[in-house]
């Protein structure tokens, strides 16, 4: 599996993945978010072209992706998808990896990303990863809004989560 920065070409096919990756929503009660339209290909090349996207990509193409933007300091993860045939096996590690690569160089002290606390393969899954929940007196103004756009977009009809990993522990399970 190689990870490399998302390609213009690759924009497409990354809504695909995140189009795939949602259907596990809807077999645990979350129609809502299966159903919710991916980043158009504009949004995604604002990542793309700021080199802030990154692809896992077997056989050259992408089967995964990774989105991120600073915010208050941090590398903050706007999305990971990962298609459901890639699924646990390991690629959504090799994402984190590279972002928090980025982030070391950037000088940023850590990552942060919200999720639904709930989710077998969201809060666990950022758990294992060694990430851990930010108490909300703690969120920084940028991650105060992040909340406050999801709980406009109606994402807090299910519980959601901070979440906080400094860049000197790479992601667990990562090599």
């Amino acid at each position: 599996m190689q990870i490399r920065t998302a390609r213009p070409a690759d924009l497409p096919v990354l809504r695909e993945i995140e189009r795939a990756a949602g259907e596990s929503f809807r077999a645990i009660g979350m129609a809502a978010i299966a159903d919710d339209e991916p980043l158009s290909v504009e949004e995604l090349g604002r990542y793309q072209r700021a080199g802030r996207a990154w692809v896992a990509a077997a056989d050259a193409a992408p089967v995964a992706y990774l989105i991120a933007e600073p915010l208050d300091g941090c590398l903050h993860i706007e999305q990971v998808s990962v298609h459901p045939e890639q699924a646990r096996q390991g690629v959504g590690r090799l994402l984190l990896a590279r972002a928090t690569e980025h982030a070391r160089a950037a000088g940023l002290p850590a990552l942060t990303l919200t999720t639904f606390a709930e989710v077998p393969w969201n809060g666990p899954y950022y758990r294992r990863c060694g990430f851990r929940e930010v108490p909300v007196e703690e969120l920084t103004p940028g991650l105060r809004e992040v909340r406050r756009r999801e709980a406009a977009h109606g994402l807090d009809r299910w519980p959601r989560v901070v979440m906080r990993v400094t860049c000197g522990e790479a992601p667990r399970g990562a090599t």
